[in-house]
């Protein structure tokens, strides 16, 4: 009888561990999804936002900048970067 009862407890502590450690590593896994998908402020500016003095978001679609361009963007680049 002891031995059944040594053998359940066993389970009952690695089934403990091994839930343990599975919500641990969900809660790491959200974490590092959300900083991934987080915004991010522009770490510096870019040359043609200091030129032109218009925020990067007036020529990109995305507001930080870099990546497709809007129309505005895109007649800015067809004219030689010149407004």
């Amino acid at each position: 009888m002891r031995n059944s009862e040594n053998s359940a407890t066993v389970r009952s502590t690695v089934l403990a561990v091994a839930v343990g450690a599975m919500i641990g590593l969900g809660g790491i896994m959200l974490t590092a999804a959300m900083l991934a998908v987080s915004p991010r402020q522009a770490a510096a500016t870019p040359q043609f936002a200091q030129q032109t003095k218009l925020p990067c978001g007036q020529c990109h679609a995305n507001p930080a900048g870099g990546g497709k361009l809007k129309s505005f963007g895109q007649k800015f680049k067809d004219k030689g970067n010149k407004l």
